[in-house]
């Protein structure tokens, strides 16, 4: 009963996001981020893995000098996807910093072919793409890893440089990331 309430509690979470569409605006495909495309097939782009929730934890705890930003979104998030291009163009201007973007997917398993293969492939992230079943979630995982976040809604993004963490729920406009980024930089 316990793990069916637990289910039903991150599903709805996930869900709090409502579906806004699969595809971000125009802009996204024309922001700032230039980057050498392959030449081989499209599919030698989409190198998402799948991660446990034991493993994410494990990343979210690394604990160094590089800064890490992990940003937890979905395909379906309308907000998840217009802040997609702030993250793109920081990632692009501190490519030779210290600094390592990873974005956590949790759309349903059944999109990880379809939409997420897409959005990876359009957004040319897939190595910064962690697929994590939100199946596998529960409340251990949230309060485990943060502080605030309880898996409620997404966007979320967590940073971490050494023992100094931040933690952001919802859409991350473009000054408030370079403003957070440039806390732990100093």
């Amino acid at each position: 009963m316990k793990k069916i309430i637990l289910s039903a509690l991150i599903l709805t979470a996930l869900y709090s996001c409502k579906k806004e569409g699969q595809k971000t605006d125009a802009n996204a495909t024309t922001d700032s981020l230039s980057v050498v495309q392959d030449t081989n097939t499209e599919t030698s782009t989409y190198i998402p893995k799948e991660l446990s929730p034991e493993n994410v934890g494990q990343h979210l705890a690394k604990n160094n000098d590089t800064l890490y930003v992990t940003n937890f979104f979905a395909t379906w998030c309308g907000p998840c996807m217009r802040e997609i291009p702030s993250f793109k163009n920081k990632m692009q201007e501190l490519k030779d910093k210290p600094v390592k973007f990873t974005f956590i997917n949790l759309d349903e398993k059944a999109d990880w072919n379809g939409a997420v293969k897409n959005f990876v492939v359009e957004n040319n992230l897939g190595k910064n793409v962690i697929l994590l079943d939100g199946q596998k979630l529960d409340q251990n995982f949230f309060s485990n890893n943060f502080k605030q976040w309880d898996g409620g809604s997404i966007p979320f993004t967590f940073m971490r440089k050494g023992n100094k963490t931040d933690e952001y729920l919802g859409m991350m406009t473009e000054e408030v990331l370079n403003s957070k980024i440039e806390t732990f930089l100093k």
